[in-house]
């Protein structure tokens, strides 16, 4: 398939710009694949949409404040660092993001604060660099000072300036193990109230962790699909959660709905020979779009996303390319609200 063809135009006044408060109260729209009917519920009333033993699959995986802002110690030239991974924690190495790009070269020295600054070395893509930190304390401590003086890495189409308040806005509940840049959105909606109403009902919430990086999020550079590679990105299942998985997939009465794209990709990544999941700590580079054959995921939360994404191709994927956009021509009928702060729907 073409990259062009998963083009749309939207309305640019439902960008989410915060989430809804509370979370769960954002609206839902329940979607039968099968049967190409469209229900509108809200988030709040998900248990209704779930049985006793079924199984939900979230993802663990916590946000840093990526994006520092510095400058170049030579020159005093301000500079911007977006950390993507990191690479050593003994060495302190990064994979990072620069910009201005042509200006940050192997050998300067970046300054952040006034006990901690970096030097570049190793350029990885025009915009790509490794740094080194250079810090007097121990690693514990140097995410601290990261916490304390970066910013909340706020997608890009999000127009306003990222709040202290926004280190929590765009977390999950779930949020556990620290390693992702952006959140993995579907679970944003989720409150602790939520939560327990469906294990109230029976319903087996289990986790994965997927570090989501920015390749997740960056375009689509060639119009040729079979073309386009994906950044790896790591990700672990434990046993407990493919031994839930696996008994629900068994079962003629139960389901499995993956919370979000995420969590799609660490399922599809890992399969056993007989097309069950393995418990497993790899990394996958894995690439979703019409017509991939889904062997884990039965039903997805997912948000609504921007035209021609990978997020977008993967759940035109699942629900099939030409119905997705009646979905979506249909959620700005109804002013859904959109992307990573936006509403949800529910794939069956």
């Amino acid at each position: 398939m073409k990259r062009s063809e998963f083009s749309y135009e939207y309305p640019e006044d439902l960008i989410a710009e915060y989430p809804a408060e509370p979370r769960d109260s954002c609206r839902l729209m329940v979607v039968d694949r099968d049967e190409q009917d469209v229900e509108h519920n809200q988030f709040k009333n998900l248990p209704d949409l779930f049985s006793e033993g079924d199984v939900l699959v979230i993802n663990n995986t916590k946000v840093y404040p990526a994006r520092l802002y510095g400058q170049k110690k030579k020159t005093g030239a301000d500079i911007e660092v977006f950390l993507l991974r990191e690479l050593n924690p003994e060495s302190r190495l990064w994979d990072v993001m620069v910009d201005p790009a042509r200006k940050i070269r192997i050998g300067n020295k970046l300054e952040f604060d006034d006990d901690l600054m970096a030097e570049v070395i190793d350029n990885t893509t025009s915009r790509g660099r490794t740094i080194r930190f250079s810090f007097d304390d121990s690693n514990e401590a140097l995410y601290s000072k990261i916490r304390n003086i970066g910013e909340t890495p706020l997608p890009s189409y999000i127009d306003r300036e990222s709040e202290d308040e926004d280190q929590h806005r765009y977390q999950t509940i779930f949020a556990k193990h620290r390693g992702a840049v952006a959140a993995p959105a579907a679970g944003l909606h989720f409150t602790e109230d939520l939560v327990e109403r469906l294990e109230e009902k029976g319903v087996d919430v289990v986790p994965i962790t997927l570090h989501v990086g920015r390749g997740t999020f960056r375009d689509v550079g060639v119009e040729d699909l079979t073309k386009h590679r994906m950044d790896s990105e790591e990700f672990h299942i434990p046993q407990e959660t493919a031994d839930a998985v696996n008994r629900a997939l068994l079962s003629d009465e139960n389901t499995v709905t993956a919370c979000g794209t995420t969590v799609v990709r660490a399922l599809e990544s890992s399969l056993s020979a007989d097309e069950t999941l393995k418990a497993d700590h790899s990394w996958t580079d894995l690439f979703v779009y019409p017509e991939y054959d889904f062997k884990i995921t039965e039903r997805m939360i997912t948000n609504f996303h921007r035209p021609e994404s990978t997020l977008m191709m993967m759940a035109a994927a699942f629900m099939g390319y030409d119905y997705t956009f009646e979905v979506y021509e249909e959620a700005f009928e109804e002013e859904y609200r959109l992307f990573a702060f936006g509403d949800a729907m529910l794939i069956e």
